[in-house]
């Protein structure tokens, strides 16, 4: 692979700094987070403006409820690139998260590192890809969905069934934030919540009572067992990483709920993992009365680490850094599935950390970002 790119992205976008940096803050500014997924359309309104500025001819897409799909582009050739990204965040840990702050070049505040430093980096990577005229026969096209953080079902969801991503596109990325690595696949996820029904009673008459509370830690008890096992093969399982139960500690528990959350390896099989879990759940349940819900079932996705796209990342990567970026599997669930598994070749790159994304300390470095933003204005314009 040849590239004819020389340093005119990082000057192009070093010379719009403080252009990028007012609009991570002005989108930290919004309380997006999800869990409940709030202030999502008044994010999307914002993002619309900073496209329409760069002349990336933004399409809002209301999808009800609040919930709304950026779709935007650059360029008019045959071969498609999507640059995909998502504007939700984790629930804060302060509510001061959400006045973002600028100082010795780095933007601190919730979801600046996840994602809307990426973001930033994704319009003004394409914006530069296509005023420096890289993009010859290359037309990319951005999405940026309102729901990652939550499964992705709404936005990217709606874009696999109403045919908004082609399959014969050459590549995507998300700027997920990978700390410099390039992510070339991520773990599966299946995501359930056990509920375990009681009948109440007085502490004075706690021996009429059903205890779901009881019931609830024999249901858990061999779930926790098999999470030890699959700890020893790198193949995660959280059990309990949200509950609930009871109405009051004089109450006998009428009701009790847990949730399990599963993240498996690329070669692991999706229903195999979803019928390990039920049928666990169901054999240490007994008599007692409980049901399941699967909140959450995503396969996982990779790309050989050879393929060709994977080979021009890594060099737009070096050209750009110095030095050639380790390429590993996700630890978690990437939007990258949606498109690998129509054949894309998919990848995450972005400038965050996942060290400090859903901390309380969130930053991202503003010339990191920059130099995300060339990395993908050099990939938009790469042969390989």
């Amino acid at each position: 692979m040849v590239s004819h790119v020389d340093d005119e992205p990082a000057t192009w976008l070093d010379a719009r700094a403080d252009e990028m940096a007012d609009l991570v803050m002005a989108l930290v500014a919004i309380d997006t987070e999800n869990p409940p997924g709030r202030r999502l359309r008044e994010c999307g309104e914002v993002l619309r403006g900073a496209m329409a500025r760069l002349g990336l001819a933004p399409e809002l897409i209301e999808l009800g409820d609040d919930a709304c799909i950026l779709r935007g582009g650059a360029g008019e050739g045959s071969r498609l690139v999507y640059f995909h990204g998502h504007f939700d965040v984790v629930p804060a840990q302060r509510r001061d998260q959400f006045r973002p702050r600028r100082r010795d070049g780095r933007i601190t505040g919730r979801g600046t590192a996840d994602m809307k430093g990426g973001l930033a980096s994704m319009l003004y990577g394409a914006a530069a890809a296509r005023e420096l005229g890289l993009l010859d026969d290359t037309r990319i096209v951005l999405h940026c969905v309102c729901d990652e953080e939550t499964g992705s079902a709404v936005g990217s969801g709606y874009l696999r069934e109403a045919g908004l991503i082609d399959p014969s596109a050459v590549a995507m990325l998300t700027a997920e934030p990978t700390g410099g690595v390039v992510w070339n696949g991520c773990r599966g996820a299946i995501t359930l919540r056990v509920d375990v029904a009681g009948r109440e009673a007085h502490v004075g008459y706690a021996n009429t009572g059903v205890n779901a509370f009881e019931h609830m830690l024999r249901v858990a008890q061999p779930l926790t067992a098999l999470a030890h096992e699959l700890f020893a093969r790198d193949s995660m399982l959280i059990v309990g990483g949200a509950s609930q139960s009871g109405a009051n500690f004089n109450v006998v528990p009428g009701s009790a709920w847990f949730s399990v959350d599963r993240r498996f390896n690329p070669g692991e099989d999706l229903e195999a993992e979803v019928a390990r879990l039920t049928d666990t759940i169901e054999r240490a349940a007994g008599d007692a009365d409980v049901s399941v819900e699967v909140l959450q079932r995503a396969p996982s996705a990779s790309t050989d680490p050879d393929h060709p796209a994977a080979l021009a990342l890594v060099e737009c990567v070096t050209e750009v850094e110095g030095a050639a970026p380790v390429v590993e599997l996700c630890p978690g669930v990437l939007e990258t599935r949606w498109y690998a598994q129509l054949g894309i070749p998919a990848f995450a790159y972005g400038a965050g950390g996942l060290d400090v994304a859903h901390g309380p300390d969130e930053y991202i470095d503003e010339a990191a970002m920059r130099r995300c933003a060339a990395v993908y204005a050099r990939y938009a314009s790469t042969r390989p």
